[in-house]
């Protein structure tokens, strides 16, 4: 089995990864960076969100280009990995959270068009990805175990919050999706979840939590030193709870989620 893991800020190579550079893709979508080789005894394919250097911010990832390229190189299974921004005080920072809801209502790419990879009109495959909830189960049993695996401290569910970037959000946004009953925010991973369901590839999103968002806390706000020093600090978190959970996630053998309403 095929596992697809997708990296973001602070981590834009995969530690223990055995492969060569990575290859360009050509999809409808323009160009992606894929790299193929071996994890954790599995194969895999590895896609850093933001390039080498953080070449790219959020605004100019190029999230359908990266999940059609990893479908086309046979992904069976996304595990993808973000840091996050807590919207619940009493979420401690450092904590993982294996997602098990989305907030993402304008549905909309960095540039402002809809997400989806559904653009042409006609094209064989269009319809509605239809669900209940966003994220794979058995891929998000397979982060849990292999969180517990690894020691890490990991909360089972909670509602990731896409905002889109590069700036912060305000105090009233952030007010505005904690009554939402999102638990933490980022930048990207919102867009993924959707591509990764109406391409067919089961998707699973764990966050490390760097910081609280914009007046979580008013009277304690993290300093920027400090989310600087999670951010690199998650590079070995992810590591390690990837080296344990990929493994799990290959013996689940997960299936797509939801159906796709289609006119084919």
């Amino acid at each position: 089995m095929r596992i697809a893991i997708v990296t973001g800020s602070g981590t834009y190579s995969l530690p223990g990864l055995h492969a060569a550079a990575p290859a360009t893709v050509a999809t409808p979508f323009g160009e992606a960076q894929i790299s193929e080789g071996r994890f954790a005894g599995a194969e895999v394919l590895h896609v850093a969100r933001h390039g080498e250097g953080h070449r790219r911010l959020s605004s100019t990832v190029t999230h359908q280009a990266n999940i059609w390229a990893l479908r086309e190189r046979g992904a069976q299974a996304i595990l993808a990995v973000t840091v996050c921004g807590a919207l619940e005080p009493e979420l401690p920072l450092g904590t993982l959270v294996v997602f098990d809801e989305l907030h993402f209502p304008a549905n909309r790419l960095p540039d402002g068009s809809l997400c989806t990879l559904h653009t042409e009109p006609g094209a064989r495959g269009r319809g509605h990805w239809i669900f209940d909830l966003p994220f794979s189960e058995p891929l998000r049993a397979a982060l849990l175990r292999g969180a517990a695996d690894s020691g890490l401290a990991v909360r089972d569910g909670g509602c990731y919050g896409h905002v889109d970037g590069p700036r912060f959000n305000t105090r009233s946004e952030i007010r505005a999706l904690m009554g939402a009953g999102v638990t933490a925010v980022s930048q990207t991973a919102g867009p993924e979840t959707v591509l990764a369901g109406e391409a067919g590839v089961p998707y699973a999103l764990v966050g490390f939590a760097t910081d609280y968002a914009n007046g979580v806390k008013p009277d304690d706000p993290t300093p920027v030193a400090e989310l600087v020093r999670l951010i690199g600090a998650s590079t070995e978190v992810f590591g390690r709870l990837l080296e344990t959970a990929v493994p799990h996630a290959v013996a689940a053998a997960p299936e797509p989620v939801g159906t796709h309403f289609s006119w084919d």
